[in-house]
């Protein structure tokens, strides 16, 4: 009988984008999740609600949540349509480097996205998963991308329908 993978706590700053969807995914879900934000709860489209269980950091700047979250995380995913880094997800990257932290990027052209995200979390014992990626409006297609993966990556358990017919 496979394993079933393991949804580790998802963390991430909060931005609009991959970010935000990661934890929509992970809080309707049930899975645990987190991150730091900037100071203020800043994002693109103006404070981050309350629903998301975010900390601030002590600056307004997005580099230092982005830092953060890489550092006080067992590893980092970087999720984009494009398949090459740029801004802020390029910045993570060279953070991941920095702290030492594993760190995959997956992008819309790769087609086993789902099973090297698994194999990534298993591979490298992550616990704390940081997902990290575009702003909506750099690239508004990654929420969805970033959702499909996880929701391949870990679909939903079945329901045995049979125990409602004895």
């Amino acid at each position: 009988m496979p394993i079933k993978p393991h949804i580790p706590k998802i963390v991430s700053g909060g931005q609009t984008g991959a970010d935000r969807a990661a934890l929509d995914w992970g809080l309707g879900r049930g899975v645990e999740c987190g991150g730091w934000c900037p100071k203020g709860r800043r994002a693109e489209d103006g404070p981050i609600s309350r629903i998301y269980p975010l900390i601030e950091t002590p600056s307004a700047d997005y580099a230092q949540r982005t830092e953060w979250n890489v550092r006080d995380s067992g590893g980092t995913v970087i999720f984009s349509i494009e398949p090459d880094l740029a801004g802020g997800s390029k910045k993570t990257a060279e953070f991941a480097v920095k702290h030492n932290k594993a760190c995959l990027h997956l992008h819309s052209r790769r087609r086993d996205a789902a099973q090297a995200l698994r194999n990534f979390i298993a591979d490298n014992e992550i616990l704390t998963l940081n997902v990290a990626g575009p702003r909506a409006s750099e690239e508004p297609d990654v929420e969805q991308f970033v959702k499909s993966v996880l929701a391949e990556a870990f679909p939903a358990p079945e329901i045995d329908r049979g125990w409602s017919q004895l």
